[in-house]
């Protein structure tokens, strides 16, 4: 799975560019400011409609436009070719075309074009809230697990339902009832998801870390949001007076969490910021790995400035790793003298240099 071509239009400082990428590995270097960014920021806009640096869209469309666009041509796993294409305006609404037909949501671009991110605010994963680790199993379970998303969606409605009561008890107690059954089932099936993928990620993630760097005592484990002794209908059955003054549920796998130990201690607590973008590189090249083998195809992975933070060897051991994957690579870089050489011969690499929102092929490996 590849991206062969893509254009983008409206997109912050860049101006209006069409590229046709190496089905390998991609460098674009540039001067801070240049843009480089902003065309990792335009596939992920074609993959999953939204934004990696923003939550808000209006910095994201370039000045006194009114939407920006992507589009883009995809080779799929077995070489059929897809059309995607993406545009999003001033008050939030967008229009997501597959084939030429209006796609229902997101899910629908996200299965077609799976993309990886990798960027300076990767560490986020080890630091930061449990919701941001639940997003990146949850995007893992996805891919590999076509039952996920409808117990997922079961799971939304069944919290919205049963959180509505809470807060206003209009349900009657049968009601109740079906909504706390439905609720415990939809859960179930999830954390049965979770699990199997996890038991799946571990033994990749820790070879995939030992190529990267020897954190000894690094251990990961899942907590699926309520006690692991107890049924959820028990835990739900005595915690619901605390519900009921919270106005929300307390247990289930809305709470679920990833847990990376190094000894007694919180893994982010102790690790350089070095080593923690090498252990968020080693768990989404392992997402990587489990998606191939799921689907045949690869996910496609953005490296948003490789180089900080690593010396020469991380670099080239990372590299490495992400060339080992065989999939379609965008990297960006200040100076493409860091990352121009150590890539096998045989690997294609193309090399693009972005200046003012402009964008010239600088080199091609496959010449």
């Amino acid at each position: 799975m590849s991206l062969t071509r893509f254009t983008i239009t409206a997109v912050r400082n860049l101006q209006t560019v069409s590229l046709t990428p190496s089905p390998r590995i991609n460098i674009l270097s540039g001067d801070n400011g240049s843009g480089k960014t902003s065309v990792l920021e335009a596939i992920h806009l074609l993959g999953l409609a939204r934004s990696f640096r923003s939550t808000r869209l209006l910095p994201v469309i370039q000045y006194e436009q009114a939407a920006c666009t992507i589009h883009g041509q995809v080779q799929l796993a077995d070489g059929r070719m897809s059309n995607l294409g993406v545009s999003r305006d001033r008050q939030g609404e967008f229009i997501i075309r597959i084939d030429g037909q209006n796609a229902r949501s997101a899910a629908q671009l996200a299965e077609t074009l799976p993309l990886q991110l990798i960027n300076p605010d990767s560490f986020r994963l080890l630091e930061g809230a449990p919701k941001i680790r639940r997003q990146f199993l949850d995007w893992g379970v996805f891919h590999v697990e076509p039952g996920f998303l409808p117990a997922w969606q079961r799971l939304q409605k069944a919290l919205r339902q049963r959180n509505s009561w809470l807060r206003h008890g209009t349900l009657d107690r049968a009601s109740q009832a079906a909504w706390d059954r439905e609720l415990c089932l939809a859960s179930e099936e999830i954390d049965s998801y979770r699990r199997a993928y996890i038991k799946a990620l571990k033994p990749i993630f820790e070879r995939t870390l030992n190529e990267l760097v020897e954190l000894e005592g690094l251990t990961l484990s899942y907590y699926r949001g309520w006690d692991k002794e107890r049924e959820l209908n028990t835990v739900l059955a005595n915690s619901l007076s605390r519900d009921q003054q919270l106005g929300h549920t307390q247990a289930g796998p809305q709470r679920a969490d990833l847990r990376l130990r190094l000894g007694a201690h919180n893994a982010a607590e102790i690790l350089s910021r070095g080593q923690q973008k090498l252990v968020v590189c080693a768990l989404r090249i392992a997402q990587g790995h489990l998606v191939n083998q799921a689907k045949q195809g690869q996910c496609i992975y953005l490296v948003d400035d490789l180089p900080s933070e690593l010396d020469e060897q991380h670099r080239r051991a990372l590299c490495r790793l992400l060339e080992d994957l065989h999939c379609q690579v965008f990297i960006t870089c200040v100076d493409h003298e860091l990352l121009r050489e150590g890539w096998r011969t045989d690997t294609p690499v193309a090399m693009f240099h972005v200046e003012h929102g402009g964008i010239t092929q600088t080199h091609d490996h496959q010449e």
